[in-house]
């Protein structure tokens, strides 16, 4: 089990993971604001994540209030950087179709690297 350190660890870890994979790797035609629109985000959704809450638009809209366009806008970016993989998925109705996202396997991996695996 990891110890409440490691878990502070891991949580400074993404952000400078966040802060480091979007400021210094500018995508042609976003702004400084869309930047740190994604920073912000990508906090958010690793609080998700830990809560085991599913990374949908739904959802995310209504922990952020912001606006079903800027929630997409800024989920676009970190899916075109590799951050977050999308698939669709049923909607909570079950009827429908949802846009769902979850980490790539590669931040994991990156934070395991930086952090360790909590083991000790």
């Amino acid at each position: 089990m990891a110890s409440n350190l490691s878990d502070r660890w891991q949580s400074q870890a993404l952000s400078v993971f966040a802060v480091r994979e979007i400021l210094e790797k500018p995508i042609e035609g976003e702004s400084a604001q869309s930047r740190i629109k994604q920073i912000g985000m990508m906090n958010i959704l690793y609080m998700m994540h830990q809560a085991h809450e599913k990374l949908t638009l739904s959802n995310i809209i209504e922990i952020t209030g912001m606006t079903r366009g800027g929630v997409i806008e800024t989920m676009d970016f970190l899916v075109e950087r590799g951050i977050l993989l999308e698939t669709m998925g049923k909607n909570s109705m079950g009827r429908g179709t949802a846009r769902q996202f979850q980490f790539a396997p590669g931040v994991f991996e990156s934070l395991r690297m930086v952090v360790g695996d909590g083991k000790r």
